[in-house]
């Protein structure tokens, strides 16, 4: 090859790199239209697309040949965003991936608008019918879990009429105390930076980030907050404290003025429903006045363990999670109540039990008694892995049950909840911020006829939050319908209807 032809070349990869970077300038202020005055959440097969940067335009674009099979090419996302600008649609969650290969494959000589405007129907010229009136939000408590709630929150705050964030409610630790809980929220040491700008208004207690005017209040007692005298009405308070478990300790936020409904971060004890989102989160009702989200480990097992039981039939299993350590065991060897607990989580593997497993069966009964569950803290500040060693009723292979759980990942209801991945090389760092309850790793899958052993990475912190986002937009009543609609398949139950 001469130097010129090289040349050549590579002038035409970074010509065509200009082109698809201009396409993807161009998305940009459509897609925050869309969001901000239509409500209209877009994502490429789970990658949201709002605030991005046109360089993470391109790369999700990229992701979705995974998916797909094909190249999601931004000449032709580019126009059907340009169309939809036009259309004056309602709320809408729309993956912009699926719809674009619908119409290729569907689109029969119409138009991009004709399409849409039959692909979207239920959506069409309902701009501001269907929007929320917004529901307040309280986090009472702001450790790992809250300030990552307050994350999601606030990037999802879009024209205020969805889940609002009004207040976080802390005890106060110290002179500098609201200086020091928004410094907090604007870094973090395993999920990196907040996006965007913080900024606060010592006079009023508040910490501003991204317009989002969090009040900060001191308290030690759940039950005499007065929250309207800050504006605050019939909220939705996230008790992340896991201080109160039950339902006599967390009915103390309700005797609050302004309050109308508690839910739990943590699992929860006695008759309270522990709600994976996913899974029974169709057994909410307005009379529920609290509701647990489970844990964490519930979550990343119980949507993989739901459509192995239903493909499959689970007689009885294991499940043994490998658990990065958290704020309740010792840096250092000291006094701890718990057992093992009091060893340095920076230096050693802990053994402990977990009650992730007999949970599974509050949120699906047919599991009940089928389970076991250990677990091992390990020196890592996030990310986590379940073993799912199980027996079937009904025999598969490795490569049957990779094919089926990809496909669940994909195409059914539970698309939020499961990921799967086959790569060789990726660790558990690679899994920070991942937005599913559980990913599948593939490759690590053993299965010989009856006897199945399943991976399945968790980011604890991260992933957890976004399954006790889903469960609050569910509380309050908004979440938008999405597009394209997933076919009903044969045999497959709705989780709403679980």
């Amino acid at each position: 090859m001469t130097t010129d032809h090289a040349s050549s070349n590579g002038d035409a990869v970074l010509d065509s790199w200009i082109q698809r970077e201009t396409m993807a300038e161009a998305m940009i202020p459509l897609i925050g239209r869309l969001y901000r005055e239509n409500n209209v959440i877009l994502s490429v097969h789970g990658r949201s697309l709002i605030n991005q940067s046109a360089v993470s335009l391109l790369k999700i674009h990229r992701f979705a040949r995974h998916v797909d099979g094909v190249l999601l090419r931004p000449e032709e996302t580019l126009p059907l965003l340009q169309a939809m600008t036009t259309l004056n649609l309602g709320p809408a969650s729309i993956n912009l991936a699926k719809l674009n290969l619908k119409y290729a494959q569907e689109g029969a000589g119409r138009t991009r608008e004709e399409f849409l405007r039959t692909e979207l129907a239920d959506v069409v010229d309902k701009q501001g019918q269907n929007t929320p009136t917004g529901t307040d939000v309280v986090l009472y408590g702001f450790g790992r879990i809250g300030r990552l709630l307050a994350r999601i929150l606030i990037e999802h705050s879009g024209g205020g009429k969805g889940l609002r964030l009004r207040a976080i409610v802390v005890r106060k630790g110290g002179d500098f105390d609201l200086t020091k809980r928004a410094s907090l929220l604007r870094r973090d040491s395993v999920h990196g930076p907040f996006t965007g700008t913080i900024t606060i208004d010592e006079e009023r207690n508040i910490i501003q980030a991204n317009g989002t005017a969090i009040q900060v209040i001191y308290s030690d007692n759940p039950s005499t907050i007065d929250y309207t005298q800050y504006g605050i009405h019939d909220a939705l308070v996230v008790d992340n404290t896991g201080r109160w478990r039950d339902e006599e300790g967390l009915s103390q936020h309700l005797k609050s003025k302004g309050v109308a409904r508690v839910l739990l971060t943590a699992p929860g004890k006695g008759a309270l429903k522990n709600v994976v989102h996913g899974i029974n989160h169709g057994t909410i009702k307005d009379s529920d006045k609290i509701i647990t989200a489970a844990s964490c480990t519930t979550n990343a097992i119980t949507p993989v363990l739901k459509v192995l039981n239903d493909k499959y039939g689970i007689v009885h299993g294991h499940v043994e999670t490998v658990h990065s350590f958290t704020n309740d065991q010792n840096l250092t060897d000291n006094f701890h109540k718990g057992d093992r607990r009091g060893r340095s989580a920076a230096l050693n593997m802990v053994l402990t039990e977990t009650g992730a497993a007999k949970a599974v069966a509050k949120a699906l009964p047919e599991l009940e008694g089928k389970l076991t569950g250990n677990s091992i803290r390990v020196p890592t500040p996030n990310v986590s892995m379940a073993i799912l060693n199980l027996t079937l009723e009904n025999g598969t292979t490795k490569d049957e049950v990779n094919t089926y759980l990809r496909d669940m990942s994909l195409n059914s209801e539970l698309r939020k909840q499961i990921d799967f991945i086959d790569s060789p090389e990726v660790v558990s760092t690679d899994f920070v911020g991942s937005r599913r309850a559980g990913i599948v790793d593939g490759l690590a899958t053993i299965s010989t006829d009856k006897n199945l052993v399943l991976y399945v990475w968790y980011d604890n912190e991260f992933g957890y939050s976004c399954q006790v986002v889903r469960v609050m937009e569910e509380m309050a009543g908004v979440h938008p319908p999405e597009f394209p609609a997933l076919p009903v398949r044969v045999g497959e139950t709705s989780p709403a209807l679980a």
